[in-house]
């Protein structure tokens, strides 16, 4: 049986520079007994003015310190919170951990669901499920959820006070967007909204890349200087509305699995955020699809322009014996993971040849073209 075509999304969606200091008449459509919550960092930045602004605009505001970690104990934990504090609103304010992690709470509580980004690092705000972890930070897995966040605040002037590391990242995960999207409908695979693509999804992630094509390096260098200008805005949607709604209509691959592979292992990799993990699995992807020289070039002159890790040496995997590596392949290649999705069988030794090659290929163009950094040297 042939799986019916279906395409999700949250229920609002309203960017603009300074929005969260004029969103009261937007979240007051969904209730009056908000819960905030946010890491002790988030808080200092943004989160104790808008808590205020809140107040002020007659919201009964209670205020919950997310511990860092997505998992299933911080859900349950803070569920208790708002279910004795009888909140009909979860406001997820911060990063991808943190929006992943209200989302849960949303669900357990029965309450409306804000989503709240302070960087546009990651197209979880958009997504109805959460990539859930252990305690200790292993991958643990994708959750799935009823329903989508039933607003989403993005405020541009916020993102463009964040760090640029943020926006690059975000940049990077939503490169892999129509990627995984192509490959995913080339083997007819299931995309993360459990369903067939739709040619609305597709034509989502295809305009994702587009984007980020057209004005990547100069929203970066408008995050640089802290400006909200089209090209930041255009970033920012790519990043978050056309990237979340384009992998979760489109459908997650190779790129993704591999990111996920890396928890597999211990070291220095996990430094490096969500989205520069996922711009080496997407150069492996690029591979193991058999890129042509001339498009596999143009992603590393990307991604190299952007400071982003795509050699062994860059994400730290140099530093793994080559058993190491061949666990990342095997988590990468489980049967449940999104590496189903690729039009052809991978197998372990694959990802590992696979991203001994991406690395290679990129140590070569660096050493046969000149690549001008669009961030000054650290």
């Amino acid at each position: 049986m042939s799986e019916d075509l279906m395409f999700v999304s949250p229920d609002k969606y309203i960017q603009g520079a300074g929005l969260l200091e004029h969103s009261a008449s937007y979240i007051n459509a969904l209730g009056s007994h908000p819960l905030i919550m946010a890491d002790a960092l988030i808080w200092k930045i943004v989160g104790e003015d808008f808590a205020t602004y809140l107040s002020q605009h007659d919201f009964d505001v209670t205020r919950v310190t997310f511990n860092g970690e997505a998992s299933v104990q911080e859900i349950a934990r803070i569920t208790q919170i708002a279910k004795d504090n009888h909140n009909d609103i979860i406001i997820g304010l911060g990063g991808g951990k943190t929006l992943d992690t209200s989302k849960g709470i949303a669900e357990e509580v029965g309450a409306k669901l804000v989503i709240a980004p302070t960087a546009a690092s990651a197209d979880a705000p958009t997504a109805g499920l959460s990539v859930l972890y252990t305690e200790e930070g292993s991958f643990d897995q994708y959750k799935f959820y009823q329903r989508h966040s039933d607003l989403v605040l993005m405020d541009t002037q916020v993102i463009a006070n964040a760090p640029v590391r943020t926006l690059i990242s975000g940049i990077a995960d939503a490169m892999a967007t129509n990627i995984e999207a192509k490959a995913t409908a080339q083997s007819h695979g299931t995309t993360m909204g459990n369903g067939a693509a739709t040619f609305t999804g597709r034509a989502i992630a295809a305009e994702c890349e587009r984007v980020i094509w057209k004005y990547a390096y100069e929203a970066v260098e408008s995050n640089v200087q802290h400006i909200v200008t089209p090209a930041l805005d255009a970033i920012v949607e790519a990043n978050t509305l056309l990237s979340g709604l384009g992998f979760e209509n489109g459908g997650l691959a190779a790129a993704h699995a591999i990111h996920n592979g890396f928890t597999a292992v211990k070291g220095d990799v996990h430094h490096l955020t969500h989205g520069e993990k996922v711009a080496f699995g997407t150069m492996v992807e690029l591979v193991l699809q058999g890129t042509s020289h001339e498009e596999l070039n143009r992603y590393i002159e990307f991604y190299l322009t952007l400071g982003l890790p795509i050699t062994l040496e860059a994400t730290h995997l140099d530093q793994l014996s080559d058993e190491e590596m061949l666990q990342i392949g095997k988590m990468a290649t489980m049967p449940d993971e999104t590496m189903k999705n690729m039009p052809f069988k991978v197998t372990p030794r694959e990802v590992v040849n696979a991203m001994k090659a991406a690395s290679t290929f990129a140590h070569t163009y660096e050493a046969t073209h000149t690549i001008k950094p669009i961030l000054p040297a650290k």
